[in-house]
């Protein structure tokens, strides 16, 4: 008899774990409560007249290395990476920006004096992406596919991204730039475990880069969605699932939800202390969002950061430090972190008319509803003198509006809960097997999941071969 399985969720992990199952000759049905699938990884004409923005996420150094995604050939379903001439830059006071290009050799030329201890620390593992990859995308508790390489990365990013470019770097050029990457764990860069983020960021750029999807990030999860219907899946939206009894008997029930949701949707079907490991689970810091539409490319001061798809704005290290520390403590910090994108610069098939679609955000308080846009866009126009002269509209999404657009991102924390403290190891439960949902036949699949939050489906497919695995066992 065949295997009947259910997501609950069609985000890029539920799509991930339904194509994985599908593949396998599982009966997967998929119910998402939006009109379309993607989840954060979606993209809409916020601006119309054929103006394309990503809702979500934008750009993809993970993504487009992602073990699950290149199993899955989505590049063979309508998928297209686009990459951009430099993969970032991170402007600098005084006018000038440090880049990180494809070519690491640039890179090590450009910053002069760290230039050789930046080729150290990156240059192994930027010939080998796909090992890093699947390195750090899975649980830490397992013995890694890697080993070897991951006691190299376990050497060097386990120390604090603050720590180590103190060690090795001299120039504020580099001090920066390995900061801006390790901000990405959005935790404050004192912590343990930050550099790994950094380093693991910087070798993909010099490798498999940091590309944006073309059309869009949701063309990444309707590849995924064609995979899913291909194998006989089925995709059911506008299909809220608000509690497990409602479900069809299946003998596997996935769910691309944090543990707020999970709790709301299965609370008494629940082990009691796993309940109560989820009740406790901690979300991290928060993002409040802006889509601009621009009458032109932004007037950076470093005119060469035009052609970077991603910009890292926070200043110096010792700023996103502060800044960092100050958001992870729940205090908004005048300067934030702000996260940028010129995916329009890389994709043009996104715009028209010269015209230029920008996405930023800024790291805040978790469900912080301060007016933050007079700080984002100051960091902005302190490093391109004129940006607020050349917007002509903008979509402003709190982290309140980001939850209630999708239930998953609590708080707007875009990474289904916080590294910090012991769920970096353990996610979403202390558990061998964190996939498991605390009673047979039930799993999770989303972002609360090992590895974490990010557009590359690994808790999917994790969530997948566990599934496969408890049921090969069974027989």
């Amino acid at each position: 008899m065949n295997r009947r399985a259910i997501v609950v969720g069609a985000g890029p992990n539920g799509l991930t774990a339904a194509t994985l199952l599908a593949k396998r000759g599982v009966d997967v049905t998929i119910y998402e409560r939006a009109a379309k699938v993607g989840g954060a990884s979606r993209s809409a004409e916020l601006f119309g007249g054929g103006y394309v923005s990503d809702l979500g996420a934008a750009a993809h150094p993970i993504g487009i290395a992602s073990p699950a995604f290149r199993e899955l050939e989505l590049e063979a379903n309508g998928l297209t990476w686009v990459q951009p001439d430099i993969p970032m830059a991170h402007p600098l006071p005084g006018g000038r920006a440090a880049m990180l290009h494809r070519d690491i050799e640039q890179t090590v030329h450009e910053l002069g004096v760290d230039g050789p201890a930046w080729r150290w620390l990156h240059e192994h593992f930027s010939h080998r992406p796909f090992e890093t990859v699947e390195n750090t995308m899975g649980p830490l508790l397992r013995i890694p596919p890697h080993p070897l390489d991951m006691a190299r990365l376990g050497a060097l990013g386990a120390l604090p991204a603050a720590t180590l470019a103190g060690m090795l770097f001299r120039s504020g050029a580099a001090k920066a730039l390995f900061a801006g990457s390790s901000a990405h764990a959005t935790l404050p860069l004192t912590h343990v475990l930050t550099s790994a983020f950094g380093i693991t960021f910087g070798a993909l750029g010099h490798s498999t880069g940091w590309p944006v999807a073309e059309g869009g990030s949701g063309s990444i999860t309707d590849a995924l969605a064609r995979v899913v219907l291909a194998h006989g899946g089925r995709i059911e939206t506008n299909a809220e699932v608000t509690d497990l009894r409602d479900l069809p008997e299946a003998d596997a029930v996935l769910l691309d939800l944090t543990p707020k949701q999970i709790l709301r949707v299965a609370h008494e079907q629940l082990e009691s202390r796993y309940a109560a490991h989820l009740a406790g689970w901690k979300y991290g810091v928060g993002v409040h969002k802006i889509d601009y539409l621009l009458d032109g490319p932004v007037p950076w001061a470093d005119q060469r950061v035009t052609g970077a798809g991603t910009v890292h704005v926070g200043g110096r290290m010792q700023e996103i430090v502060a800044a960092e520390r100050a958001v992870n403590r729940g205090r908004m910090p005048d300067r934030p972190f702000v996260m940028v994108t010129q995916q329009s610069n890389v994709d043009p098939s996104r715009t028209h008319d010269g015209k230029q679609v920008l996405w930023a955000y800024a790291h805040v308080p978790n469900g912080s509803e301060l007016d933050v846009r007079p700080a984002l866009e100051a960091q902005i126009e302190r490093f391109a003198p004129g940006f607020t002269e050349v917007i002509r509209d903008r979509r402003e999404w709190k982290p309140s509006a980001l939850e209630a657009w999708n239930p998953n991102l609590v708080g707007g924390d875009i990474g289904g809960g916080t590294l910090a403290g012991t769920q970096q190891i353990f996610r979403p439960a202390p558990s061998l097997h964190p996939y498991r949902a605390g009673r047979r036949g039930l799993y999770v699949c989303s972002s609360s999941a090992p590895p974490g939050g990010g557009v590359h489906g690994m808790p999917g497919m994790h969530a997948a071969r566990a599934v496969l695995r408890d049921w090969s066992r069974s027989r």
